[in-house]
Order: structure tokens, then sequence, then C-alpha cells
């Protein structure tokens, strides 16, 4: 069964909008807390959340709060610096995955540089490894990066989506941005690597990605929470759930 990793950044997000700079514990809305536990009670099997180095959504708080009050699995997206590794050292999640960042960027734009660094990654892989932390990579589908990932030590890799979801309306972009992402995911397998996938996914283009082989998880936020405006988050989750349905790893 393929699963579903609800990212809560964007309810962060619209939290922030308002409340920006209050002190931890005074009332603020939405909770994306409180959102992860709507989407886990929906059927949703683990929740993602990305900690930004300048904490433009997600704070510090709200990943402690998510440690200890969900029931799946909580994956903490975060670059590799040492500030960040020392918190999920402290916090624990049940997997962390690398991801570039720019503070420039509105949204993650790229998938790590895992063979121009691979020496650092590796580093930080093996730290988090022993102390029972699973660690994916977020990358691009790129032989070179899906390679070096192999040989850096991570489990799983999560394969960026976001070529494709932007092609999904001009044919032939979209179908070479798919071959790319069903050659990734063969190339990872055969090198027993773990395959997710995200960014950029939703209701419409999640038809096709049901051709790329070996997926375990996806992980989708912002086309959950723009659908909950109109419909609420227990449905949203529920809607892609449906959209995933019937998936076939091979």
């Amino acid at each position: 069964m393929l699963k579903l990793g609800v990212n809560i950044d964007h309810v962060a997000t619209l939290r922030q909008a308002r409340y920006r700079g209050l002190e931890q514990g005074i009332r603020s809305e939405p909770d994306p807390v409180e959102a992860a536990l709507v989407c886990e009670r929906a059927g949703c099997h683990g929740i993602t959340a990305h900690l930004r180095e300048d904490r433009r959504h997600i704070v510090d708080h709200d990943v402690i709060r998510l440690r200890r009050e969900i029931k799946t699995r909580l994956n903490l997206e975060m670059a590799n610096t040492p500030a960040m590794v020392e918190f999920a050292l402290r916090v624990r999640p049940d997997i962390v995955c690398l991801v570039p960042e720019r503070r420039e960027e509105v949204t993650t734009e790229g998938g790590l540089a895992v063979a121009a660094q691979l020496g650092a990654i590796a580093a930080t892989i093996k730290r988090l490894k022993e102390a029972g932390i699973e660690v994916s990579l977020f990358i691009g589908p790129d032989a070179e990066e899906i390679e070096a990932a192999a040989r850096s030590g991570a489990r799983f890799i999560e394969l960026h989506t976001g070529a494709y979801a932007e092609s999904y309306h001009q044919k032939a972009p979209r179908q070479r941005e798919l071959e790319r992402l069903i050659a990734a995911s063969e190339q990872a397998h055969e090198l027993g690597l773990r395959v997710n996938a995200g960014h950029g996914l939703n209701c419409d283009n999640l038809g096709l990605i049901h051709l790329v082989p070996h997926l375990v998880e996806l992980n989708i936020g912002h086309s959950i929470v723009s659908m909950a405006v109109f419909h609420g988050l227990d449905r949203a989750v529920r809607d892609i759930l449906s959209a995933m349905a019937n998936y076939r790893s091979a």
C-alpha cells in the first residue's frame, strides 16, 4: 500500500501570518499540531514538518509537540547544518529528510546536491542512524545523485516531483519528467534504496504517478491545505488517499 505523509508546513504558514513572534504557549491559530491530529484521524500514515533555519513557518515548539502528540511517524525535513542535526538528536523524529535550503526561496526549489557534499552528508547520516533515526535524502531524478545517495548510507530517497507537477498540462514535457521519475525509481530500487516522492502533487496529477514503480510514500502538503479551505482538512486527506488508492509498487 502506498503511504501518505501529510506536510503541515502550510498550516503553520497561515498561523505565522498573524502570530509570528508570539511567545510559545500563547493560543494561536491555526494550530499545526491540531491539524496533524486531524490528518491522522483521516487516515494518513505520517506527519511531515520542515523546520527551516529562519523558522518562517514550523518552529521548534511545533516539532517538540508533534513528537509528543502524534501517533503515526514524524518526518522532520531539515538542512544539513550542525544546529539542525543537534536539534534532531534531541527530539528524535522517526525519520529525518535532508533537504537543500536557501533563504530567498518560497519553497524547496530543487533536490539536494548529494554528490558534491557526500562526505558531510554521510557523516550526518551516520550520527542520526546511530541515534536510531532513519534518514532520507530529497533529490531530483538524477542518476548521479541517486548513485551518491546509495553510497551515503541513507535508507530512503524522496524524489522531487516538482518538475513533473509543473509540466503536467504540457504533454511532451510531462512525459519526459515522468520517464525521468520512472528511471530514477528503478535505479534507486536496484541500488537498495527505498523510494518516496513529493512536491507539487495533487488529485489531478497523482494518476500518472502510479506509473512510477517501487514507491513507498508520498509527502503532500500544499494541495491538502488548499483543498481544506473549501472542503475541510479531513475530506482533503481522504480525497488524496482515494487518488492514491490501487497503486501497485511494481
